[in-house]
């Protein structure tokens, strides 16, 4: 299982990584491994300002259908394209090309509250 160090996670298993005043965010290796083969990703809420923890679209797998959570509060600026065409980019590279969402967060420093590679990993075993 891939724990990048350079990004923090969430309990629900999304991933932000701090890109200048952005964050992106994905689901984690782990995540995509306990969904399986991902054939569909739903993510309805571009230019919309949410909450952390609201859901902001859901990926649909084989074997089941997974919300997506909000790891800050923030506006969605941006939603990966490629992934309508090929939601397995999450299967095969969750923290590159499978990223999901673009952000602009509320309060910056809210990245620095999420759990750290070391927490995540013991999170998850």
């Amino acid at each position: 299982m891939n724990i990048p160090a350079n990004l923090r996670y969430t309990a629900d298993h999304e991933w932000a990584l701090q890109d200048g005043e952005y964050l992106v965010i994905g689901i984690t290796d782990f995540a995509q491994g306990e969904l399986g083969d991902i054939v569909y990703v739903s993510i309805p809420n571009l230019d919309k300002q949410l909450s952390a923890n609201d859901s902001f679209g859901e990926v649909e797998a084989v074997k089941a259908v997974s919300e997506l959570f909000m790891p800050v509060s923030g506006t969605i600026v941006a939603v990966n394209e490629l992934l309508e065409q090929s939601p397995d980019l999450v299967n095969s590279d969750p923290y590159g090309e499978g990223w999901m969402i673009r952000v602009k967060p509320d309060n910056p420093a809210d990245f620095e509250a999420l759990l750290d590679a070391a927490a995540y990993k013991e999170l998850v075993g």
